[in-house]
């Protein structure tokens, strides 16, 4: 991948990503879900403006946003658009590739379906953690591949457990896959991707 791919509109990158390869130490995963989130509207982190939180979201394109969610679970994103605007691509869900035996051990889990199919299933499985925070996606111990096939991409359903900015249909989801995670879109329309 190139640097151009990430210095986009965040909600052309969040649909490119889909089919694309995340890739930590030994566990890779086809990328099958995500979110997109911008700071014009009030779901994104960044819509409060620059903080010691949100700085990673202003940097430059191509880096890795990682945070705490509800203080459970680390949550994966990629840093897209302009260094100064605060947008990122959340991966919500994989499809399992590489490394399956350690997915499972750090998941505790057998089923394939169950390890990556959202945000905090799959950062435990990949083993990624807050201190990847900031880190670049194309060189840095987290990395993204493109994609290597044609992907059906379902462009129009709502983002999942926010309370912000519902309506906006943000999630984009790789058609069919029965890895993406819960709720399944319902009534999406498929673009070809």
């Amino acid at each position: 991948m190139r640097r151009a791919f990430f210095d986009r509109p965040v909600l052309e990158v969040a649909r490119d990503l889909v089919g694309c390869t995340v890739r930590h130490d030994d566990t890779a995963g086809v990328i099958v879900e995500t979110e997109a989130y911008h700071d014009s509207e009030p779901a994104c982190h960044a819509f409060v403006g620059l903080t010691p939180r949100t700085a990673t979201l202003f940097e430059s394109p191509g880096r890795a946003y990682v945070y705490r969610s509800y203080g459970v679970h680390a949550m994966l994103n990629a840093v897209v658009e302009p260094e100064g605007v605060g947008a990122a691509v959340l991966i919500r869900a994989l499809e399992p590739l590489d490394g399956l035996d350690a997915m499972r051990a750090r998941r505790g889990l057998d089923r394939l379906e169950d390890l990556c199919s959202g945000p905090g299933r799959l950062t435990q499985a990949l083993g990624i953690g807050l201190d990847l925070n900031g880190t670049d996606l194309l060189t840095g111990p987290i990395r993204l591949e493109p994609r290597t096939a044609s992907w059906r991409v379902l462009a129009t359903a709502p983002r999942v457990g926010i309370t912000k900015a519902v309506e906006l249909p943000w999630r984009f989801t790789a058609e069919d896959s029965r890895f993406v995670s819960r709720p399944r879109p319902v009534g999406a329309r498929a673009n070809a991707a």
